[in-house]
């Protein structure tokens, strides 16, 4: 998929995605987490996560609304971007730090992160297309290798509010 072809995608879904960061926000995680994203080839039931981390370069603390798996004790994420034929800028700024800041549902938590390799990353990415098929697709639409970021919560910290970022994520 060309970076063009992306860049409509991520037009068409932006809207939609400002709304579900602020619902999950401004509810404190009571809503949000779970939505129905069959329009973008997903399921009904769907898991969303948000995670918050720093900008490499500009310093500002982001909130991203992702889908994620869970995966013996570990919350999964990919840095799919539509299958954009570069990689989001939310996981080349997770890879800069050695924790990230996710929450799930109305619990939140620092983590340790990581990205699988070798036959545990096979098995991860194919437990995260079972989950979301829409990452196949994406898949087969880049060259690139779609990373993997496994997190692992350390301690609980409070809920995320919209206040905490300083920054708009750009699409």
């Amino acid at each position: 998929m060309s970076d063009e072809s992306s860049a409509a995608i991520r037009d068409t879904r932006k809207d939609w995605v400002v709304e579900h960061r602020d619902m999950y926000l401004s509810s404190g995680g009571a809503q949000g987490h779970i939505m129905d994203v069959t329009p973008v080839g997903g399921r009904s039931f769907a898991t969303h996560c948000l995670v918050k981390y720093t900008g490499r370069k500009s310093g500002k603390v982001f909130i991203t609304p992702l889908c994620y798996g869970d995966i013996g004790g570990e919350v999964v994420i990919c840095a799919s971007k539509g299958g954009a034929d570069h990689h989001p800028a939310w996981y080349l700024n997770i890879r800069e730090q050695e924790f990230v800041e996710f929450q799930v549902a109305t619990q939140a938590f620092r983590a340790t992160w990581r990205e699988p390799e070798g036959a545990e990353r096979e098995k991860v990415w194919n437990f995260m297309v079972d989950c979301h098929p829409f990452y196949g697709d994406y898949a087969k639409a880049t060259d690139r290798v779609i990373p993997l970021v496994m997190m692992k919560a350390i301690e609980p910290i409070p809920v995320f509010k919209a206040s905490d970022a300083t920054g708009i994520r750009q699409f």
